[in-house]
């Protein structure tokens, strides 16, 4: 198939000034600087509208080949949030006891974490991402994914600023291993949990370590033509 056999849409853009589009990048800059992962949770429910409008966001994400290679598993029955907090402290208390070397848990340390996790409970809504490393056809035919993890990356991170900007808080919870959840959620053999977002409001008093994130010169180079302004 050439590419002039490729259906086609008109591009959706709207092209702003140079002033306005900084005043938006740095606005949008100033909101997720505030985002902080959150350990202490309100029990206070969440619309599942909400949810779905971010779910939405994050399902815009670019994938390669346009697979959309994710699943995301939203959890609110108390039951099923019960068991994925067992089976995680199960495995959370493996890795601080036996499996982490003492320089990772000296490195996790100043942040307070250890194998109690009660956010997967008490957080009135958990987001477990999946990943998909095949797919089927409409014909029932099993098709490969291509650039998984990539993709399902960007989708979580485009998750977890939807969430942000709704306003309510977020942590990511990577229990190892997780195939647990496959068998909790019932989820294929296929897909492969990425991670756990936790999300609701925080609680009156909630708290946070105090960090700092790296500058700009830290995080970023620009390799720029030598006449460029």
């Amino acid at each position: 198939m050439s590419t002039s056999d490729i259906e086609t849409i008109e591009l959706a853009f709207v092209r702003r000034s140079e002033s306005e589009m900084l005043e938006r990048a740095a606005a949008f800059s100033a909101l997720m600087q505030t985002r902080r992962s959150v350990r202490d949770f309100s029990t206070a429910p969440i619309s599942r509208l909400l949810i779905e409008q971010c779910l939405i966001t994050a399902g815009s994400a670019p994938s390669g080949a346009n697979r959309q290679p994710w699943h995301f598993a939203v959890v609110s029955d108390q039951s099923i949030k019960q068991q994925i907090r067992e089976r995680a402290e199960a495995e959370e208390q493996k890795f601080y006891s036996n499996r982490a070397p003492q320089e990772w848990l000296d490195v996790l340390a100043p942040l307070g974490t250890d194998a109690n996790k009660p956010f997967l409970e008490r957080a009135p809504i958990l987001i477990v991402v999946f990943s998909q490393t095949s797919d089927f056809d409409e014909a029932g035919k099993k098709q490969k994914n291509y650039y998984v993890s990539e993709s399902v990356g960007i989708a979580a991170g485009l998750l977890i600023a939807a969430l942000h900007n709704a306003g309510l808080a977020t942590l990511t919870h990577t229990p190892s291993p997780m195939k647990f959840l496959n068998e909790i959620l019932a989820r294929p053999k296929t897909e492969k949990a990425l991670m756990i977002v936790v999300a609701g409001y925080p609680e009156t008093d909630a708290r946070v370590p105090n960090i700092a994130r790296k500058t700009l010169s830290e995080i970023a180079s620009f390799h720029a033509d030598r006449d460029s302004s």
